[in-house]
């Protein structure tokens, strides 16, 4: 491993850095800087190819191209070099003003041009979209995907084991039998619920000025409508155009992404701890990697590790989800620096969050199911037919169908075959109907609970 690797202080850029890797130019430093750059040059594009303003005229289609470059071409060199202005501005967006200064001006055209970069802004214009810009990008490219693979991975076991007859526990005891698949379809539509408002939460941006009412742009062109102005500006950067801020965009819409998410991974660390009981009742058993190691001391073990590293970075996720929904959009008066620390931060929930899906999949991808094991724990359940047998004596009216079930069976550990049949023949019932009694059996009392996993597929494409 690399030496610089060992000596990082967040484990995401350390022992994880692999799991993360999409994220890093979109969350880090780096992609905080581009995403400036991008802003700022997109800015002065647009203001000089409007008419109406006359110093900045109509911009050559090569002065436009070496303007698009620089935020195309932006690489670490360049990264560099505006951190090294920054050390002199102690201030990060000026530095990325300055840079752009610097990029144009040897170029004759450009340079007539050159104040009105960062033109009426305020440092919170181009770091609001920035930040839009990168949650935009994360968000599509690397987070939704991620989830849907989670989803669909859910699916196929859904589907896969829709007929695999499992005792189920309420309260950590036996209770009437599910499917396999069942379960699982139960998490692949309750992830499927965040995800689906995730995509629906706007991404929100503005672009004007230093307390959000067009100050200095009405003083400097009265005449212009700033308003359609920058609502056509932040919609061509794929943001939808926020009417009324401060000096900040309020960050509503983030604490919204947030809570989606974070929804999202609390679900997904329910089916963590359950896939994680499944396995301590050998339900599942897990395939042997050669060369893995389970315990330093115990050579037999292969435990549930991926389902456990899952379970705790989503925690460390949700922790920061968290904050940032209850911090973020909280500000004092038009604006105080508490949201600036915090955003910087955000990535991290990010990298935690596709951590502990990366390791959710791997512990699927591990499991094999074990039939033996769940049918000889049906088998061993007689007592999870009393539901139904006092539920069709409710039907024919016979008295106290409940509590004669109860007297049966509650704290009776030899609930057996037999007894319940000797039962149902004391029963006034139909003839018919107790031998539809005594046809049934822990493995083939699941209700609709096969069909309902195989027909996931539908419920998920109606969200």
């Amino acid at each position: 491993m690399n030496a610089d690797l060992l000596t990082c202080l967040s484990p995401l850029d350390g022992r994880y850095v692999s799991d993360i890797k999409p994220l890093k130019n979109i969350f880090s430093e780096f992609g905080l800087i581009k995403y400036r750059v991008l802003v700022e040059i997109k800015w002065i594009i647009q203001l000089t190819e409007n008419p109406e303003i006359q110093e900045t005229k109509q911009l050559s289609a090569t002065a436009k191209k070496y303007l698009n470059k620089i935020y195309e071409e932006f690489d670490i060199n360049d990264c560099s070099r505006v951190k090294q202005i920054e050390q002199q501005t102690k201030h990060d967006v000026k530095a990325v003003e300055y840079f752009i200064k610097e990029k144009i001006s040897n170029d004759k055209e450009l340079a007539k041009v050159v104040e009105f970069i960062h033109f009426a802004c305020t440092s919170e214009d181009i770091n609001n979209l920035a930040y839009a810009l990168m949650l935009k990008e994360g968000i599509s490219e690397v987070l939704i995907p991620s989830m849907q693979q989670l989803i669909t991975k859910i699916t196929n076991m859904s589907v896969e084991y829709a007929d695999i007859a499992m005792l189920s526990r309420t309260h950590g005891q036996s209770a009437s039998p599910t499917t396999v698949g069942k379960e699982m379809a139960n998490f692949a539509y309750r992830l499927q619920q965040p995800l689906e408002e995730l995509k629906q939460v706007k991404i929100l941006g503005k672009i004007n000025g230093a307390v959000g009412n067009y100050n200095a742009h009405s003083i400097a062109y009265p005449e212009l409508d700033w308003i359609a102005i920058a609502t056509k500006f932040i919609t061509n950067l794929g943001i939808t155009y926020n009417p009324y801020t401060t000096q900040i965009e309020p960050h509503d819409y983030i604490a919204n992404i947030c809570s989606s998410i974070k929804r999202f991974n609390n679900i997904l660390l329910d089916f963590n701890r359950d896939m994680w009981g499944y396995i301590s009742l050998n339900y599942f058993s897990q395939k042997v990697v050669a060369g893995e190691v389970g315990s330093s001391t115990m050579p037999h073990k292969v435990n549930p590790i991926n389902f456990e590293n899952s379970e705790g970075n989503l925690g460390l996720a949700n922790a920061l989800f968290e904050h940032f929904a209850t911090k973020l959009p909280v500000s004092r008066w038009q604006r105080d620096l508490t949201d600036s620390t915090v955003l910087r931060n955000i990535g991290i929930s990010f990298g935690y969050s596709i951590l502990a899906y990366n390791s959710t999949i791997k512990g699927i991808d591990k499991l094999k199911i074990n039939k033996q094991q769940l049918d000889y724990d049906l088998n061993n359940s007689w007592e999870v037919i009393a539901e139904a047998i006092q539920t069709v004596m409710r039907r024919y009216a016979i008295d106290n169908p409940y509590e004669k079930l109860k007297q049966l069976t509650r704290g009776n550990a030899k609930v057996t075959k037999e007894l319940l049949h000797d039962f149902i023949d004391t029963l006034e019932l139909p003839a018919t109907v107790k031998q539809q009694l005594k046809k049934l059996n822990p493995s083939n009392y699941i209700g609709y609970a096969a069909s309902q996993a195989k027909s996931i597929d539908i419920f998920l494409n109606k969200t």
